[in-house]
């Protein structure tokens, strides 16, 4: 009821029956029957499961696999953060070469490291049903990131993927040049995600060179990089080109003031298409903020904005605090909330964003609530519970 997903009589029904015997003092030893072969009543069977942060390792990755290879009916499965290492990748990326059904895998903070990032490339050569793959915070090596940039260029079916803080070493920005290559090849990719890859402005340039061909790409996420204000001319150019882009997270960059200014010129008089964007704690000041609000005055499609962690000044609070009581932007689409203090206007930090929600579930309230995962809204790949 909390989730408002409709409640299905068979589980309802199995679970009844689980309170009875607590009821009945019976805490220990309880099975959950919930067949999905069962004769004894109409059921639906599970479609999505998710165990995140739980202790599976390896040997419950070998359950999982199982799992994968005999229920036909399996479209979601989160198995973020189970301690799961490189043979634990191994054997899920190799069930998922005869699976079907599978449309997005979580695999974010398993351990599978260069070796079991190897495997999933590898799969993605054979499996033709995957629509989205996080492996995020998994120690990815260079190598693996490498393949998943190579595959890519064949691969059709995949629309979202995550590669977040891969292990990488050097100041070459190679993970960035290939999967820049790869944009220009890819006409599928609709959600690339790119945390802590260690991007400097040389690295932007070799992306935004990418997205100047790429006309399938409509999220990207570049936050926690260093990219700085010559990055942002680079990507200011390509927004005056690009119509498919619509989500980009630049949150935790070093843009300052140039770098917003850059950005607010193009999607004030240019940009037709970008839907939201995040500046978040990015050393901007008052005049760059301002800029960026200025930007949406006379831009339609611009509908959210997430600013929190810049340096504001009273200006900046007055020209959010407008764009709100204006109705030109709603409460619900971005990070501030105006509040009034001796006749002063100033900026509270309220719980929206474009993915609050990625590594945890709020303890009340709903869970997949719009305006805390904008991003998710704005750009739905794959399925999300």
């Amino acid at each position: 009821m909390e989730k408002s997903q409709e409640i299905k009589p068979f589980i309802l029904h199995i679970l009844q029956e689980v309170d009875e015997e607590i009821e009945k003092g019976r805490l220990e030893g309880i099975t959950l029957n919930v067949a999905g072969n069962s004769r004894l009543m109409a059921i639906e069977r599970v479609t999505g499961l998710d165990v995140r942060y739980n202790l599976l390792s390896d040997i419950g990755a070998c359950y999982a696999a199982k799992l994968l290879q005999k229920q036909h009916n399996l479209t979601y499965l989160n198995l973020m953060f189970n301690d799961i290492g490189p043979e634990g990748g191994e054997v899920i990326a190799k069930a998922l070469h005869k699976d079907t059904t599978l449309k997005h895998l979580r695999m974010t903070g398993n351990k599978i490291e260069n070796k079991g990032g190897m495997y999933f490339a590898a799969m993605l050569q054979i499996n033709s049903s995957l629509e989205k793959l996080d492996l995020g915070d998994c120690d990815l090596g260079m190598q693996s990131v490498i393949a998943f940039a190579t595959v890519l260029t064949q691969n059709h079916t995949i629309k979202g993927l995550n590669l977040n803080r891969p292990i990488l070493y050097g100041e070459q920005e190679e993970s960035t040049v290939h999967l820049g290559h790869m944009l220009k090849e890819n006409q599928w990719l609709v959600e690339l995600r790119m945390c802590k890859h260690d991007i400097k402005n040389c690295g932007m340039k070799q992306l935004c060179d990418a997205l100047y061909l790429n006309r399938s790409l409509r999220y990207l996420d570049v936050s926690c990089n260093k990219v700085t204000q010559d990055g942002m001319v680079c990507l200011a150019d390509v927004l005056r080109s690009n119509t498919t882009l619509e989500v980009i997270d630049l949150s935790f960059n070093r843009m300052e003031n140039a770098g917003a200014k850059y950005l607010s010129d193009t999607l004030a008089s240019h940009n037709r298409t970008l839907k939201a964007l995040s500046v978040v704690s990015n050393n901007i000041e008052g005049e760059g903020l301002v800029a960026l609000s200025q930007s949406m005055k006379t831009n339609p499609t611009l509908s959210n904005i997430y600013i929190w962690g810049n340096k504001f000044d009273e200006a900046t609070c007055v020209a959010y605090s407008d764009l709100i009581h204006m109705g030109r932007l709603k409460p619900d689409n971005t990070d501030v909330e105006p509040f009034v203090v001796d006749g002063h206007v100033y900026l509270a930090e309220v719980s929206n964003g474009l993915k609050r929600h990625y590594y945890w579930i709020p303890g009340y309230g709903a869970a997949c609530s719009q305006s805390s995962n904008a991003g998710f809204t704005l750009v739905p790949v794959g399925q999300h519970l």
